[in-house]
C-alpha cells in the first residue's frame, strides 16, 4: 500500500514543480548563513536554564509562594526570551533592505543608503568579548552618516568561529545582495 507522504526514494508530485520554493520570494527578510554551533549551544544552555527555572516555579507555586513562584516564572520567561533572541541575532536581508539584529538593537538600513559592503581584513572582537585578533569583518558603510562602517559580521563571532568556509560564503552572499539592490554599491 503506497503512502502519501514524500519518502526519499519517492519523485516530487508533478503539481508540486509549479509553486516557487519557499526561499524565493525576495520580500521576505532571511538570513543568508545558517546559525552557527557556538550561538545555537548558547540558546540551548539557556533554554535548559529555563527550564529548570521554570519546574522551579512551579514547585514554588504548589508549596504555596504564588509571589515568589510569579518571580521566578517571569525570570523563567526571560531567559527563554533571551535564548530566542540569541538565536535570532545577525545579518538579515530582503529586496528593501538590510536588517542587523543584535541583541538589544535591531538597525535596518534601506538599499538606496549603502554605498558598500565589503570584506576588510581589521581586529576584530573574539565571541563578542572585549579580547580582539586579527581577522575578516563584513563592513557596512552607508551614504551619509557614520565615518566609520558598521561591522556586521566577523569570522570570530559566535556563527563563523573555526568556520571561515561559512563566513567566506555568507559574506560573499551579502555583496551579492548589495550589488543587486544598492545602486550606490556597483559603482
Amino acid at each position: 500500500m503506497p503512502l502519501a507522504f514524500l519518502t526519499a526514494d519517492r519523485a516530487f508530485d508533478e503539481a508540486a514543480d509549479d509553486a516557487p520554493p519557499p526561499y524565493d520570494d525576495r520580500d521576505q527578510w532571511r538570513r543568508p548563513y545558517r546559525p552557527g554551533p557556538w550561538r545555537v549551544g548558547a540558546a540551548a544552555i539557556l533554554l535548559l536554564l529555563a527550564s529548570f527555572v521554570l519546574v522551579s516555579a512551579v514547585i514554588i507555586a504548589a508549596a504555596g509562594g504564588m509571589s515568589g513562584a510569579a518571580v521566578t516564572g517571569a525570570l523563567g520567561l526571560a531567559v527563554v526570551a533571551s535564548a530566542l533572541r540569541l538565536l535570532r541575532m545577525g545579518v538579515w536581508v530582503n529586496a528593501t533592505g538590510l536588517r542587523h539584529v543584535r541583541f538589544f538593537l535591531t538597525r535596518t538600513t534601506p538599499w538606496n543608503r549603502v554605498r558598500a559592503v565589503r570584506t576588510a581584513q581589521r581586529p576584530v572582537k573574539w565571541l563578542a568579548l572585549p579580547r580582539t585578533v586579527q581577522g575578516q569583518a563584513l563592513e557596512l558603510v552607508v551614504r551619509e552618516g557614520a565615518a566609520e562602517p558598521a561591522v556586521l559580521l566577523t569570522d570570530h563571532n559566535a556563527d563563523f568561529l573555526s568556520r571561515t568556509e561559512a563566513f567566506d560564503r555568507a559574506a560573499d552572499t551579502v555583496e551579492v545582495w548589495a550589488y543587486e539592490y544598492a545602486p550606490a554599491a556597483r559603482g
